[in-house]
């Protein structure tokens, strides 16, 4: 039988949110912008576990006025993230280690707006390959500039996704991914895929995510989370 768990990270200081609140415990329609995600998870039949990680000073908060102010009890352990996101990761992924994960959704605590649909979207795509991460195409014209500001080039509009979370992958993969990183000292990676892109021989797949699956990171962002939470009939 499949066994699946969420890493939910909320380690984060979020510096261009212009407050001493760290963002992911800002009040969003009365409750924590974590909360949010985490009751996504909680709410999703397929993941069974779910590790949340957090600076070291704040697991008691999060165990008192998160999990359990919120019935979150698919929370099995909440530990201790390092000083940049991957190092989180990797405590996350160890914190799994001997419970026979399957797949695992790696998250963004910021990103309180996915449902079941994108979450059964990313299952669905990981179950068949073996990485995926939800994501979307770019809306914009994307220029890469030079190191004045001047444009250099102009890349194909089509070619471009903006990345989200979750980004979900075979635990074991993901896990040995990590591992071979952290061996190798390296820390500039921007996110999980390309963890396993560099380290392993595994293509990453992209897979539908949502407009609406925005990252909390500045004021704007708090205020269109609310908006999209009311019209989903949430009583904020």
């Amino acid at each position: 039988m499949e066994y699946n768990s969420a890493i939910v990270l909320a380690a984060g200081r979020g510096k261009r949110m212009q407050s001493s609140i760290p963002k992911q415990y800002l009040s969003l329609c009365g409750r924590p912008v974590a909360a949010w995600s985490l009751e996504a998870f909680e709410h999703f039949d397929p993941v069974s576990n779910i590790i949340l990680v957090t600076s070291a000073g704040e697991i008691d908060y999060c165990r008192e006025e998160i999990v359990k102010k919120y019935g979150i009890s698919k929370v099995s352990r909440i530990v201790a993230g390092g000083a940049e996101r991957y190092l989180s990761v990797a405590c996350g992924l160890k914190a799994l280690e001997g419970s026979g994960t399957d797949y695992v959704f790696i998250h963004d605590g910021a990103r309180p707006l996915i449902d079941d649909a994108l979450l059964s979207r990313a299952l669905a795509c990981v179950r068949e390959c073996g990485a995926c991460v939800a994501g979307m195409p770019v809306k914009d014209t994307i220029k890469v500039v030079d190191g004045e500001g001047y444009a250099k080039t102009t890349p194909d509009r089509r070619t471009l996704w903006q990345v989200q979370t979750p980004q979900v992958f075979r635990y074991s993969l993901v896990r040995e991914a990590y591992g071979r990183l952290m061996e190798k000292g390296i820390s500039s990676v921007t996110d999980d895929a390309m963890v396993v892109e560099t380290m392993t021989d595994t293509r990453v797949r992209l897979v539908e995510g949502s407009y609406r699956n925005l990252k909390i990171t500045t004021p704007e962002d708090l205020e269109a989370a609310e908006i999209f939470l009311k019209k989903n009939q949430i009583s904020c």
